[in-house]
């Protein structure tokens, strides 16, 4: 069975980004269906997969990662409004027996990401 998992590391302090608010989100065209929340643990993992089972289905997925409010809880002082504040990342799903990783590796001024395993 396929899942869909996500890690953030924050760039800016060398370490894994904890207590991130993640939203899942499935697209219908533009539209948006909210299908999960979950919040990244001490590793900037969440603590079960976001999909998984009978869950993952093909198509087009986001993930919304809160992270101006991440960086304003480490005491990183941005102009506001935020450089950085929502990150989002649109990927597609079409193999749903296949592990999908999404990493984030985010600072207050960018980010990158890339499909991981």
């Amino acid at each position: 069975m396929g899942k869909l998992t996500t890690h953030v590391l924050d760039t800016a302090h060398g370490k894994p980004g904890a207590g991130i608010a993640v939203a899942l989100y499935r697209m219908n065209g533009y539209e948006r269906q909210f299908m999960s929340g979950h919040t990244t643990n001490t590793d900037g993992r969440c603590d079960q997969p976001l999909l998984d089972g009978m869950a993952i289905q093909s198509g087009v997925y986001e993930l919304d990662f809160a992270m101006g409010d991440y960086f304003s809880r480490m005491g990183v002082r941005t102009p506001e409004p935020r450089f950085i504040d929502v990150v989002t990342i649109r990927f597609g799903i079409s193999d749903t027996k296949t592990h999908y990783h999404v990493p984030l590796l985010v600072s207050p001024y960018g980010y990158s990401t890339y499909r991981g395993s």
